[in-house]
């Protein structure tokens, strides 16, 4: 019982952090700061924080998973796992894949930014395909969420 409640604890912060940094943090700070290079910046440095908790959380997730009592090997254990595994693809394709080139993108802009350059468009679309992967993160958090309740 305790492994069980040690698990959905990891998976809540997790989840919880992915929801928290993507869909309010990084908003706000586009939001609230009048220099869009500074809140790109700080928001660069909190997915970094938010995709190195990740791949933490799915060792953790993995490794009590496999502890699991009775039903590790069961078909709920494997959805479990599956579920983890597509988030930490996610996080893999998402941030190490994508955001090196993103980030290449910002350093060749220079000081006016991505968006005042003419990669813009290269940017864009690399930054809407990273969005892409951490909006199916989010869904798989809350559904592990779900079916470790």
């Amino acid at each position: 019982m305790r492994t069980a409640r040690i698990r959905l604890l990891i998976a809540s912060l997790w989840v919880g952090s992915i929801w928290t940094v993507g869909y309010v943090v990084a908003p706000t700070l586009f939001a609230s700061l009048a220099d869009k290079v500074l809140a790109g910046t700080i928001a660069g440095k909190l997915f970094r924080i938010e995709a190195w908790l990740s791949v933490g959380a799915v060792v953790a997730l993995w490794v009590l998973l496999k502890t699991r009592m009775g039903e590790g090997d069961g078909r709920a254990g494997k959805q479990l796992r599956w579920l983890v595994l597509g988030m930490l693809a996610c996080t893999l394709i998402g941030y190490f894949a994508l955001q090196p080139s993103m980030a290449a993108l910002r350093a060749a802009a220079g000081p006016g930014g991505v968006m005042d350059a003419a990669t813009k468009a290269q940017f864009g679309l690399l930054h809407g395909v990273s969005s892409v992967f951490y909006l199916i993160q989010s869904l798989l958090g809350v559904l592990l969420i779900w079916k470790l309740r």
